[in-house]
């Protein structure tokens, strides 16, 4: 007979890093992540959710586009299974993202260097997308077990989870959104501007090229770039090392930045 409302034991189940007390998440993706889930979550299941997580009850997780798939095991014999699923993302979205993150330098290399900067919230903000789930009615929550909990330990247990493999992997997080690594890095690759190397020019003489000389210049146009946030200088800059009435002088100025307009980028 199973003890209900004790969790049975489970081995090479997917433990949570931190082990003990303390935070799950460390890079700003994963906290960001964790701490909209803590802002309308139940505190006493997300307390319930962390222990699991920490125990190792998650025996199976599965990130796919737009869905999340895992199996908890809790009280009863069989795992209960999860699903944690968003809204999907246009194509025709998806393209403007990529455009968008192409244009600006800074996007293109760091995320072709593997890192997730922290300005690229703002660009999926100017297309009207939420890179991270802003309340419950962003995530479709559903698990076969009998708590109306949303979420429910075991679905919360998932989450703390999912915080931490966004910690290992932040591309799991455009994954999740539709777009893998590979899938975004090959377009970004893609709409890169060709560099020409001038030695590889075919000098043709200038006699011979009088009717180009003299043809009307061809200018293509391009799509506009996007505005650029107010405070995206801040974030983009290492911080220097100064306090002001003990805070960092960022958190100083961030409030000042985020009243000024949103710049647009010349044509």
């Amino acid at each position: 007979m199973p003890i209900y409302g004790k969790a049975r034991p489970v081995e090479d189940g997917l433990k949570a890093k931190s082990g003990g007390r303390g935070s799950i998440g460390e890079e700003w993706w994963s906290r960001r992540f964790i701490d909209v889930l803590e802002s309308f979550a139940d505190r006493g299941r997300l307390t319930r959710g962390r222990t699991y997580a920490r125990k190792g009850q998650v025996v199976e997780l599965r990130i796919d586009a737009y869905e999340v798939t895992a199996r908890v095991q809790g009280s009863e014999p069989e795992p209960y299974d999860v699903s944690i699923g968003i809204d999907p993302i246009r194509d025709t979205v998806w393209e403007s993202i990529e455009e968008a993150l192409a244009s600006q330098a800074v996007f293109r290399a760091r995320l072709l260097a593997g890192e997730m900067p922290p300005e690229i919230e703002d660009v999926f903000a100017i297309f009207g997308v939420s890179l991270f789930p802003q309340s419950s009615a962003d995530m479709h929550l559903m698990c076969s077990c009998p708590d109306w909990g949303d979420p429910c330990k075991h679905t919360a247990a998932v989450l703390y989870l999912l915080a931490e493999a966004f910690d290992d992997d932040p591309f799991l997080i455009l994954a999740w959104h539709g777009r893998t690594k590979d899938d975004l890095l090959a377009g970004l690759r893609r709409l890169e501007p060709a560099q020409v190397d001038p030695l590889e020019i075919e000098e043709t003489p200038l006699a011979e090229r009088m009717d180009d000389f003299w043809a009307p210049a061809v200018v293509r146009d391009r799509p506009p770039a996007p505005p650029i946030p107010p405070g995206l200088l801040l974030r983009l800059l290492d911080p220097p090392k100064v306090k002001v009435r003990r805070r960092d002088l960022v958190d100083v100025l961030k409030p000042a930045y985020e009243t000024l307009p949103v710049l647009e980028q010349p044509e």
